[in-house]
Formats: C-alpha cells, structure tokens, sequence
C-alpha cells in the first residue's frame, strides 16, 4: 500500500470553497489564522504575501500558489500600506462565488480554496509542510492542479444546473491535487517519511510496513524486504526519515490508534489488535510515552462536538 494514497483517504474533506477575487489597486486582503487550509492561485496579476511565519514580504506573480497550513495567518495587498479589508467580510458580501476589491487601478485576479478536514488524519502530512508552502505548477501534478483550477474557473462562470455540486466535488480534488504536488516537491532534499518513499530500495519496504502495520515488524525483516544488510538498511532509514525503523513504525501504529479512537467505539484492547500491540497495556503505555496522556484520556479530549 502506498502511505501517501492511504493518508489521503483517511483526511475526509468536511468542508471546501472557493472564490475568485478581483483586485483592483489600491487593494488588501487579510486571512485570519482559522481552522482551515488555504490554496491560492495569483491568476494574473501580482501582489504581494505577507505571513509572520515568513522572514519578509514576498512577491508572487501569475501563475504562482501556495498552500497555507490550518491555524496560519496571512495577507495579501497590492502594495504595502493599501487598505486592507477581512477576507470573511468581503466573501459573504460577494455574489456567487465571486467578489471584487480595492479601487480601479491595476488588475490582479486570485483565486482562493479553503479546505477543512480531519486535522489529526492529516497530522502526518503537515507535520512536514512548512506554514506557507509555495507550489510548482510546471511539473506534471502541478500541471494538473492548475488544470482543475481553471476547470472550477469555467464551471464558476457558466453558472449551469448542478454547478455548485460540481465545483464542490472539484475543489475537494484540487486540495487533494495540491497536497500531492505538495509530496512531489517536499521530498527532494528534505528529511522525512516523503522522502523516503523516493529511494527506491526504502519504498519497497515501507509499502510492505504500511500495507500491515499490525505485523511484527523487525529490522531484519524489513531489511530483507528491501534487498540490504540490516545496518545498511537501519542506516539508510535513519538518514532519509530521520527515524529509526521501529521508531518509525509506532509513530504510525500510534496514528493509527488516534483515528481509531476518533472515528469507533472500539476499546483500547481491540485497538491494540488491530494496530499490533498484543495487550492494550502495551498500547497505553506506548501511547503515553508518545502523547503524554492515556488512549482513554485523549479520546475525552479530541472528542468531537455532537450536533447543536
């Protein structure tokens, strides 16, 4: 099994929207940080984006996107002192899915998704994403995100029967695009379970550890699985994921118990079945070394709210 397909079926999009802004200069736009993530697209135009988690202002140029971590805060202005307005404001006051700001000077055209979802099926993820994350849309996946950009675009604008559904269904591809490209270029150079799955000799092992996580697992084992001595392998692991192979493999399990425990009734013991502790003694106190409180506390504390 591929871990990144199999992250991005347990995140379940719960909400996604889009907009396209027109910007007319003198213009600014504030994104309170929010419980969402936020995919922008400059279309045309330029501006500039400006983030306390970046070391200064940056200037983007059609064509160029970025995605924006859950609980990060940011703006976007033509130049710098233009008026700035509170993106929530303008949206609800916007017809359609459309809205215009600013004067009458130079055009700039962004478009905006924002996704919520399942933050702590996506923790494995966004743990290796900065805040602000700038995409390349001259590689194939990239190619495709702008695709269904402009796929929404033209869907937005016919204003046809069922076009809301569609673009709804649209944008919860374009984030799942975008997180895929995100994998595309976050694992050249980087340190993590991404960059990983890029050497050949690793993938093959992990998709084997991923595929049955409840198995029990040793170095031996999945050194044989990748066709290398066992310090070659352990070595090797440690330097793309930063991790040691069993390290690795309960920061997984334990994922994998916090869904489980989000999502079904099921007791700390038959979790531990599933996720391949032989006793739900051993998975608390595995859980509890790497969370700081019990399975059962944590399922009280990360509990959704019931309906109003």
């Amino acid at each position: 099994m591929d871990p990144i397909d199999d992250l991005l079926a347990t995140m379940r999009i719960e909400d996604a929207r889009y907009v396209r802004v027109d910007a007319r200069a003198p213009w600014g736009i504030s994104f309170p940080p929010r419980h969402l993530a936020r995919l922008v697209l400059i279309s045309s135009g330029s501006c500039r984006l400006v983030a306390d988690t970046l070391p200064g202002p940056q200037r983007l140029e059609a064509n160029d996107c970025f995605l924006v971590r859950a609980g990060v805060g940011f703006t976007l202005q033509d130049e710098t002192g233009s008026e700035v307005v509170d993106c929530d404001g303008l949206i609800s006051q916007a017809p359609g899915n459309a809205a215009r700001v600013g004067g009458d000077g130079e055009l700039t055209r962004i478009v905006s998704s924002r996704f919520a979802f399942d933050s702590v099926a996506a923790e494995p993820l966004f743990a290796l994403l900065p805040p602000v994350f700038r995409l390349n849309l001259d590689n194939t996946s990239g190619q495709l995100l702008r695709g269904t950009f402009d796929l929404i675009a033209r869907e937005s604008a016919a204003g046809a029967l069922g076009g809301g559904f569609i673009m709804s269904r649209l944008s919860d591809v374009l984030f799942v695009q975008a997180l895929r490209t995100c994998c595309t270029d976050v694992g050249s150079g980087t340190v993590g379970w991404i960059a990983a799955l890029r050497d050949p000799r690793l993938a093959v092992a992990m998709r084997e550890l991923h595929a049955d996580l409840a198995h029990p697992w040793t170095v031996d084992e999945l050194a044989r699985k990748a066709g290398m001595s066992r310090s070659a392998f352990a070595a090797l692991f440690k330097e793309k994921t930063g991790d040691t192979p069993l390290g690795y493999l309960t920061s997984w399990r334990i994922y994998r118990v916090k869904l489980l425990l989000r999502e079904t009734p099921l007791s700390v013991q038959e979790i531990a079945v599933r996720v391949g502790y032989d006793t739900g003694s051993a998975l608390s106190r595995a859980f509890s070394n790497r969370e700081g409180v019990t399975p059962g506390a944590w399922r009280v504390r990360s509990a959704r709210p019931g309906p109003a």
